[in-house]
Formats: C-alpha cells, structure tokens, sequence
C-alpha cells in the first residue's frame, strides 16, 4: 500500500518573491534632482498639500490630477507653480514621469496607478500602502543649506523626531557640523542676550558655533565659549591693551584685522549689540574698511531681566510706556546726554542701565523734579544667571539700600509702579 503523499507548501509567488526582498533590504537613501523634470501627483487632498511645496521647491514640473483640491493647493495652481488636470486618473498619466506621488482616496486607481509606474520604471510614492510603493518620503527638515533626510522604515514618528533633534542642533549649534571645503568668512555683531546661555538666539548660537575668532563681552553668556571647539580663538575684550579709553577702538582695529585675515569672526556682546553695546561703532568702523558684517540682535537685559524677576516694564492700568536710560554717567555730568527732568514727569516706568553706583545721584534728581520719593524701586543683579537676586527699595532709600545690600554690576534698575506688581523673586 502506498503511502500518503507529504503536503507540500504552495509555490511562492513573483510577488511574495518581491515582497520578501523588500522586506530584507533597507531602502536606499538618495536625493533626486528634479528641476525641470516631470513629476506627477495623483489626489489633492492633504497628503498633496503637505509634500507639494517641497517639490515645488526643488524646481520640478508638476502636473496634479484630481477633480478636487484642498484650498491651499488650489492657490499653488492658481500662481502657476503646479499644472491642475481637474479629472480623474487615467492610464497613461505616468508616461515620461521622473517621480510620481499616488495620494488619492480610491484604491483601484492608487493600484492602477502604481502598477504603471512600475512598468514604465518610475519611482513612485503610495501613501496608501508603503510596501507596495518603490520610493518612501523621509522626514526632511532644512537648515542653512544642509537637507537632513531620515528613513525608519515602519515609524514616521520617529524618523520625524530624529530629523526634528538634528535640524534643531544644527539650528541653534549644539550640533557642530564644520565645513571640510572652503567657506566664505563673515563678521557677526551677535547679541547674546541677558547673560542665560539658553536666550542667545538661535542664529547667534549657530554662527558662534561656526566661528574662528570670537571677541566676547565680559557681560556675554559666558557658559557658551566653554562649548567652542579647541581651535576657535576667544579674545576676553574686558582685557584688551591700552586702557579703558582706547579699548573699544582696539576692538575695532580685532575686528578687522581677523576679517580680513580671512577668518569668520564673532563679536559677542551681552543683551542686544544696539543697546548701548556700541555695536554701531563697531559696524562703522568695519564699513570703513570695507568688511561686511550681519548685526543678529539679543535679547536686551532691559526688557528680560525684569521679566526675569517678576517685573513687567508695562502693565494695563499700570504702565502704557517704558523707557530705557544708560545711567553710566551721573545727571550732573556735562556729558550726559539724558533729560531728567522730563524722565521725573513720566508716569510710566524707567529702566537705568549701568547706573549702579549713580543711582543715589540719579534718584536725588528724579525727586528733585517732582518723582515721589515712595516710589517703588527693584535692582536685579546678575538677571537670568543663577546669580540673579532681586533688592527692593524707594527712590528715597535706595542709596542706602545699595550700601547696605552691597549692590554690584551688572544690575538692572526699575523704577514705577511696575515694581508692586506680581510675585517678588
């Protein structure tokens, strides 16, 4: 008697053969260049509207098929950047397609329409079904010239968290990324904020990370030179040669003597270059030998150290103005160039920079012109550091106030009632 015969598998087929290999390999990343080229786009709903500026961007030709389109896509038809075929897709849509993007909602025509970008070898994207695509969008982000481009396969959350922490490192220059070829140099006048590493802008972070020579301010976040590479030269401007009065004509002559070295040099200077950092001295003084310099503002100590401590400069029913005053030179200076008694009949608030050891002057001659003596003042030294320390007092008492709590630069003063208002830190 013979024996039963053994069950034998199912042949595979070409296409579990295909999927098989797929699922094997990872997919290879490669950046097309499609300017100029034909690029078809199948649907008009929200998948178009999310991946079309991009290929916009890149210059292609772009020809949409769909009888409906989102408002936002319809505008880019109406500018003229994409060609809308308000119709259905038929066979033959892909012919002489470099790339094509299959998005719409019916799923015959998505498989249809896939099937005749494999035979006519175009690389296609299917959102509907990524196994069944030959090409995967990554997650892209952009930055100063540099495409970053992330595939994970199965998980476009993360290849969008990845590319989000890379783009954003190379953003704010917690990722450095050197340039290998030649560059050309620049000059920066970056303001780095009230003294917190972290409120440097974005732009000021990344071009300091991007720096040869940075000439920093005593009063810049200083935390952000210990994360310079080995090689970038940090001249402290606080110890420049020849004096207090010829020192910030020194900075200049630094200043373009590393630009037209060849170097790409920042100057780094605390709160914002414009505000009283004399960053237009600077400027001019690179204009006059003919180098180019990009001024990136900062936040100003003015404005944020306050906030900083609990006090805003304005406030509804409070304070509809502020106004900001360098107090480096007391008012009885011939030099000084503030109006103290038009300051003294201001109901809004004052904010005095570098005024520390002027402020008993100053408040005598605010009260002299008719401020109240009671009116409420706050000093916030060191602002935004872990230094930072708040120090309360009147108009009346605050000479006293600075003596006793030994007050030291660099402390912001504020004067209004602004000063009541909210917690006290």
């Amino acid at each position: 008697m013979a024996e039963p015969a053994e069950p034998t598998e199912p042949a595979e087929t070409p296409a579990q053969r295909q999927h098989a290999a797929r699922e094997e390999y990872p997919a290879y990343p490669v950046g097309l260049r499609l300017a100029g080229r034909r690029v078809v786009v199948l649907g008009g709903g929200q998948v178009a509207q999310r991946r079309l500026p991009a290929l916009v961007a890149a210059g292609a030709e772009i020809t949409l098929i769909s009888p409906s389109v989102t408002p936002s896509v319809e505008a880019m038809a109406e500018a003229g950047q994409i060609t809308w075929d308000r119709r259905r897709y038929r066979e033959g849509d892909i012919a002489g397609a470099w790339y094509a993007l299959v998005s719409t909602s019916d799923p015959i025509a998505n498989e249809t329409a896939s099937a005749e970008a494999d035979r006519t070898k175009t690389w296609c994207v299917r959102s509907d079904d990524a196994e069944a695509a030959t090409a995967w969008t990554p997650a892209t982000g952009r930055s100063e010239g540099v495409t970053v481009a992330v595939l994970t396969g199965r998980d476009p959350r993360r290849s969008a968290a990845v590319r989000d922490a890379i783009v954003e490192g190379l953003r704010d220059g917690s990722l450095a990324a050197p340039h290998s070829r030649d560059r050309a140099p620049f000059v920066a006048l970056v303001g780095g904020g009230p003294g917190d590493p972290d409120l440097i802008t974005v732009r000021g972070r990344r071009l300091l990370a991007e720096a040869d020579v940075v000439i920093a301010d005593r009063l810049g976040p200083r935390d952000l030179l210990d994360e310079l590479p080995p090689h970038v030269e940090v001249i402290d401007a606080a110890k420049i040669p020849y004096g207090r009065f010829m020192a910030q004509e020194a900075i200049n002559n630094a200043l373009v003597e590393h630009a037209k070295a060849g170097r790409s040099v920042v100057r780094l200077k605390g709160g914002d270059p414009f505000v009283f950092g004399r960053g237009m001295e600077e400027a001019q003084a690179l204009a006059e030998a003919g180098v180019a310099c990009t001024v990136v503002p900062g936040i100003s100590s003015s404005i944020s150290v306050p906030a900083a401590a609990g006090i805003p400069v304005t406030h509804r029913g409070v304070a509809h103005e502020f106004t900001v005053v360098s107090g480096h030179v007391a008012p009885d200076d011939p030099r000084s160039l503030v109006d103290w008694e038009a300051l003294a009949k201001l109901t809004g608030t004052l904010v005095i920079l570098m005024g520390v050891d002027k402020i008993g002057a100053i408040a005598e001659t605010l009260v002299a012109h008719g401020k109240a003596p009671d009116t409420p003042l706050a000093l916030v030294q060191e602002g935004t550091t872990a230094a930072q320390r708040r120090v309360d007092a009147t108009l009346a008492t605050v000479a006293e106030t600075v003596r006793a709590r030994d007050v030291r630069p660099p402390a912001v003063i504020v004067i209004g009632d602004v000063v009541a208002e909210g917690p006290r830190k």
